[in-house]
C-alpha cells in the first residue's frame, strides 16, 4: 500500500516541475519578444524617439534618424496633436507609420493669417529690399513674405506646413514614467 501512495507523489512532484518550467519558459519568452518588458507610452510619460516626417509625395522635410533623439512629455501640448496621439500605446523599440491630416498636424492654412501691409511699414533704408521667400517677424509671430510691389508686402503668418498632410515614421527609444 506505501508504495501505491508514493506514486501519485512523484507525480505530483513531476507535474508541478513542469508547470514551474513552462512558467519560465513563458517568461523568458515574453522578455526577448518585448525586451522593453510591458511598458507602453502613456499621456505624462517623458518620451525619446526618432522620426522622419515627409509630404504625401515622399519628400523628408525634417527628420532627427541617426541624431539626438527627440524627448517631449506626452499630453503636454510640446507637440502636434496628431504627432503626440500616435505615440500613446507605443512600446520601446517598436516603430510606426502614421498619416496626420492638417487638423491633426499645424492646421489649415488661415487666410487671416495673410496680410498685406504697407511696405512703409518696415523702416528700410535706400539700400535695402525686401525679398519673396525672407521671414519677417512682428512680435514673436513668424512670417513669410509672399509678394513685393512697389507699395504693399504680402506676408503669411501661418505655419510653414500649414495645409499639409504629413506622413511621420516614429520610432520610441526611451521612456520615463
Amino acid at each position: 500500500m506505501d508504495g501505491v501512495k508514493a506514486k501519485p507523489r512523484a507525480s505530483r512532484l513531476v507535474y508541478v516541475a513542469v508547470a514551474v518550467a513552462v512558467v519560465v519558459a513563458v517568461v523568458v519568452v515574453l522578455y526577448y519578444v518585448n525586451p522593453g518588458g510591458t511598458q507602453v507610452v502613456a499621456v505624462g510619460d517623458n518620451v525619446s524617439v526618432y522620426y522622419t516626417g515627409t509630404f504625401t509625395n515622399g519628400t523628408v522635410f525634417d527628420t532627427n534618424t541617426g541624431q539626438t533623439p527627440l524627448n517631449f512629455v506626452v499630453g503636454s501640448g510640446q507637440m502636434i496633436s496628431g504627432f503626440d496621439q500616435a505615440v500613446v500605446g507605443m512600446k520601446i523599440g517598436e516603430s510606426k507609420n502614421v498619416t496626420l491630416t492638417p487638423a491633426e498636424a499645424y492646421g489649415e492654412i488661415n487666410n487671416s493669417l495673410i496680410l498685406s501691409v504697407p511696405i512703409s511699414v518696415f523702416n528700410l533704408s535706400s539700400n535695402q529690399t525686401l525679398n519673396v521667400g525672407e521671414t519677417v517677424f512682428h512680435g514673436t509671430s513668424r512670417g513669410v513674405i509672399t509678394s513685393v510691389n512697389s507699395t504693399n508686402v504680402t506676408v503669411d503668418f501661418n505655419p510653414p506646413l500649414a495645409g499639409y498632410t504629413l506622413r511621420f515614421i516614429i520610432q520610441v527609444v526611451g521612456i520615463n514614467k
